[in-house]
C-alpha cells in the first residue's frame, strides 16, 4: 500500500536516491532540505516514516519545537569544535490499522542499505561524531536490521573490530529485551534507540514504552540455585561486555557505553 514518507536531507545525496526508489514502488515521497523546513511544515503525524540526515553545527540547530519535532533528531548539546552528523529514522506514526511488518522491514532495510553504501564514506566519518536515532514499532526483525547497521557504523569509526568484540551480543540483548519484556511485542508501542558514535567511544540508549523493572530484582545467574534459569543472564552479559551500564529509575531506559582500546578512559 502507499505510505507517506518524508525525507529531510541537507546534502540531497540520500534524498535523491531514496526518493526515486520509494516513488517507483508507489509511495508518496516529500523531500525537504532542513530541520527548519520540517518544523515549518507543521505537524508531521501524517507521515508514516520520517528520515532525517543532517549536519548539526550549532545549538540553534537543535532548538525544540513542542509538538512538531517528535520525529526529528533530539540532540542535547553540540560542542563548538565538534563536527556532528545527525541521522534519524522514525516510524513512530506508522499507521497501525494497516500495519504490515514486511513492508516496514523493507523500507527500513532500504534506507540503511542506501545510507551505508552511498552516503557514509570512510574518509569522512573518521572525523565525525555521529548521532543516530531510530524510533520504531516493537518488531524483532526491525531490531536486527538496526543492529547490523550500528555494528557497521562503530566498525567504520574504529570503535570496535566485530570479530574481536561482543558488542553485538550486548546490543542484541538490549534490543530484544525492549521488544519482548518492555513492550511485550506490542507494535503500537515504540522502541527508541540512540547511538552517539565517535572514534573514541560509542554510547547507546535503548528506551521502551513498557512499565519498566527493578534491575536489582533480577535473580543472580551466578547463584547455584539459579543455574538452570535463563532470567538475568542477558543483563549479566551486558554488564560484562560494556564499559558503562545504567538504567533509569523506572527501568525502561538503558544507557551503555563502549570505549575504544585507544580511549584514554579505557
Amino acid at each position: 500500500m502507499q505510505r507517506r514518507i518524508l525525507i529531510i536531507d541537507d546534502h540531497d545525496d540520500l534524498a535523491s536516491a531514496l526518493g526515486e526508489v520509494f516513488s517507483h514502488v508507489g509511495h508518496e515521497v516529500r523531500v525537504l532540505q532542513s530541520r527548519a523546513d520540517a518544523i515549518g511544515l507543521g505537524n508531521l503525524d501524517s507521515f508514516d516514516v520520517v528520515i532525517s540526515d543532517l549536519d548539526v553545527e550549532a545549538a540553534a540547530d537543535l532548538a525544540p519545537c513542542e509538538g512538531i519535532d517528535t520525529c526529528l533528531p533530539h540532540i542535547s548539546h553540540v560542542d563548538e569544535n565538534d563536527k556532528l552528523k545527525a541521522f534519524k529514522l522514525c516510524a513512530a506514526m506508522y499507521r497501525q490499522e494497516e500495519f504490515v511488518e514486511e513492508e516496514l522491514r523493507q523500507i527500513v532495510a532500504t534506507v540503511l542499505d542506501y545510507k551505508i553504501r552511498f552516503v557514509d564514506k570512510d574518509a569522512e566519518v573518521q572525523h565525525l561524531i555521529e548521532h543516530i536515532e531510530f524510533e520504531l514499532p516493537s518488531v524483532i526483525s526491525l531490531m536486527h536490521i538496526v543492529l547490523e547497521y550500528l555494528m557497521k557504523r562503530v566498525e567504520m569509526l574504529g570503535v570496535v573490530k566485530p570479530e574481536k568484540s561482543n558488542l553485538f551480543v550486548a546490543l542484541d540483548e538490549a534490543f530484544v529485551n525492549a521488544v519482548k519484556h518492555g513492550n511485550k511485542y506490542d507494535t503500537t508501542k515504540n522502541v527508541r534507540i540512540v547511538a552517539e558514535v565517535s572514534p573514541l567511544e560509542a554510547k547507546f540508549t535503548i528506551e521502551d514504552e513498557g512499565d519498566g523493572f527493578d534491575v536489582n530484582s533480577i535473580p543472580d545467574p551466578l547463584d547455584p540455585e539459579n543455574l538452570f534459569k535463563t532470567s538475568g543472564r542477558g543483563v549479566l552479559f551486558i554488564y560484562n561486555i560494556m564499559d558503562e551500564v545504567a538504567y533509569n529509575e523506572r527501568g525502561n531506559r538503558l544507557t551503555m557505553v563502549k570505549r575504544t582500546d585507544a580511549s584514554p578512559s579505557s
